[in-house]
């Protein structure tokens, strides 16, 4: 169990550099894109991640494409919003570096899409001061407009 533990461990630390390297390069856009959507559809189909059955499932469809679900901690479900932190150590923590982090999170967005929903960085470890991400969840075709995205965000 530990050299599993430990493969696991130094495996997602090893994507994210190279997701996080790949996603500061604005030219690389479209390999970041590709990259993180394939490890999506490869971790959705190796977790079975499903299309959720309701607010609370969706939650812990996402939560099953992560190594430990102590990592990315559901904090609250609402009638219509899941709301869950990402404490995962991110390499752009602090960087500043939103709209990376948003290249990034494409494997977020393809999890949440496949388990049936929509998915939103409302806060992200890339912005100076924070040490993890706050995100929301909603199922397909419910109105989003309300959540604004970590890298929409104007700077004061």
């Amino acid at each position: 169990m530990k050299i599993k533990n430990y493969l696991i461990k130094h495996s997602v630390k090893a994507v994210l550099a190279t997701s996080a390297w790949m996603a500061t390069k604005e030219s690389l856009n479209p390999i970041t894109s590709a990259f993180m959507s394939g490890i999506a559809k490869a971790t959705i189909k190796s977790k079975g991640i499903r299309e959720a059955k309701n607010l609370a499932d969706l939650g812990r469809q996402w939560q099953r494409g992560f190594p430990s679900s102590k990592q990315v901690p559901i904090k609250e479900i609402s009638a219509d919003t899941v709301i869950a932190e990402i404490h995962t150590p991110c390499p752009l923590r602090a960087t500043g570096d939103v709209n990376a982090c948003y290249r990034m999170m494409q494997f977020d967005r393809e999890v949440v899409k496949k388990a049936g929903g929509q998915f939103v960085v409302l806060s992200s470890q890339a912005s100076p001061g924070n040490t993890f991400c706050t995100v929301a969840m909603r199922l397909r075709g419910a109105d989003i407009t309300d959540l604004i995205p970590a890298h929409e965000v104007k700077e004061s």
